[in-house]
């Protein structure tokens, strides 16, 4: 993150900077398509094509500094990258991963060396990380988790399981996060923060089986006494909460922007659908029983849109966005479900069919509902945190 800015400005007009970024992001969706998409999941494999062509152009670095080959625009930046990416049914779990919350992570707390050795891959898509935070028997109590990272020859051994671990099919690492020390007298144990390969001999994996229909496969992992040096601690040994909170509010925006984007495409099919098809002569839009609800969830996915903007231009201030970003990420989640679910209801029994490329998005914006924090949590953050009420949990 960078210093805090003294005012922070929210542009409601993109600048001509971001109206190309906008407008050249669109464009090589629309070359890829969601018909590219459906055939990479499919086929199994990862949208490698997609990847490549987006790191050529820059923008998969977009919010890493320039002195490692990023762009040095900002999370913004690489937000409206993955708004774009949606609104052309190419919804890119992995950006919210690699380029968002671990390059966070590593550019705001790494030394110099480890920036210097992660980055520049992060920037080029050419590096991918994924990251291992949940555990089994933890959820959304992170100070509860039980994989360790024990002292050994100047070096940790770490060990225990994660799981819900995604896009590790095509990532050469693993930001883990670990307990490091014992606990103190309210249970909270010290955490923090590991890079490690993600082939690494010591490193099983378990692909979940879950209804998701995205490129990235969803796994649990197993550490099995898998030695690391003490350069592969990223940031003070048991003060990681301060880094992942970095990372897991730009995870938020990311996900907000995701969520903006595939309700745009929704809409944007919707209302075409909804022009042309004609019912008792004259097309189905002209009802309001169908127009009103597409209307409405227009309007709340702009209110969403506005708040993803805020959040990010605060995290790009280096101020506080803790609020903003988990109320956007709520926000955009519960906009984009209701915009998707109305865009399928405009085009009755065909918004089901996969020719329409519709319902295959439903999930990945439904699990935006639970990941990376649930709404019930947003909502113990926002009574506590905003509101001043007592702490529930």
């Amino acid at each position: 993150m960078s210093p805090v800015a003294a005012s922070p400005i929210l542009d409601l007009v993109d600048s001509d900077e971001r109206r190309l970024l906008r407008d050249s992001v669109a464009r090589i969706g629309a070359d890829f398509g969601h018909s590219y998409f459906t055939r990479v999941v499919a086929e199994d494999r990862s949208p490698d094509e997609l990847w490549r062509t987006l790191g050529e152009h820059g923008f998969i670095g977009s919010a890493i500094a320039a002195e490692y080959g990023g762009g040095g625009a900002g999370l913004l930046d690489l937000a409206i990258v993955e708004e774009e990416l949606s609104a052309a049914g190419l919804p890119l779990l992995k950006l919210l991963v690699s380029p968002g919350v671990v390059a966070a992570i590593v550019e705001g707390h790494a030394d110099a060396e480890q920036k210097q050795r992660w980055l520049p891959p992060l920037a080029a898509g050419e590096g991918r990380f994924s990251l291992a935070v949940t555990e089994p028997d933890a959820g959304s109590n992170t100070h509860r988790i039980t994989t360790r990272a024990r002292r050994r020859d100047g070096g940790f051994v770490l060990t225990g399981t994660k799981t819900y671990s995604s896009g590790l099919e095509d990532s050469e690492w693993v930001l883990v996060l670990a307990s490091s020390g014992e606990p103190d007298a309210s249970g909270r144990a010290p955490l923090s923060l590991f890079v490690v390969e993600a082939d690494h001999p010591k490193l099983a994996r378990s692909r979940i089986p879950t209804a998701l229909r995205a490129p990235e496969h969803t796994f649990t992992l197993m550490f099995d006494e898998l030695e690391l040096g003490p350069e592969r601690l990223v940031g003070q040994e048991g003060e990681a909460l301060r880094g992942l909170f970095d990372g897991l509010n730009a995870e938020r925006i990311m996900s907000a922007a995701l969520c903006v984007g595939v309700g745009r495409y929704a809409l944007a099919k919707a209302a075409a659908y909804a022009g042309e098809r004609q019912v008792w002569g004259q097309p189905i839009g002209a009802h309001q029983g169908v127009s009103h609800p597409l209307a409405e969830a227009h309007v709340q996915l702009e209110a969403a849109r506005l708040m993803m903007m805020k959040a990010a231009t605060l995290y790009d201030a280096g101020a506080p966005a803790g609020e903003a970003a988990n109320i956007a990420k709520l926000l955009a989640a519960d906009a984009g479900l209701r915009a998707l679910d109305q865009a399928i209801q405009a085009h009755g029994g065909n918004g089901l069919a996969d020719e329409y490329g519709l319902a295959d998005l439903f999930f990945i914006v439904r699990l935006q509902r639970i990941a990376p924090v649930s709404r019930e949590m947003v909502l113990n953050y926002v009574a506590q945190h905003s509101l001043g009420l007592p702490r529930s949990y």
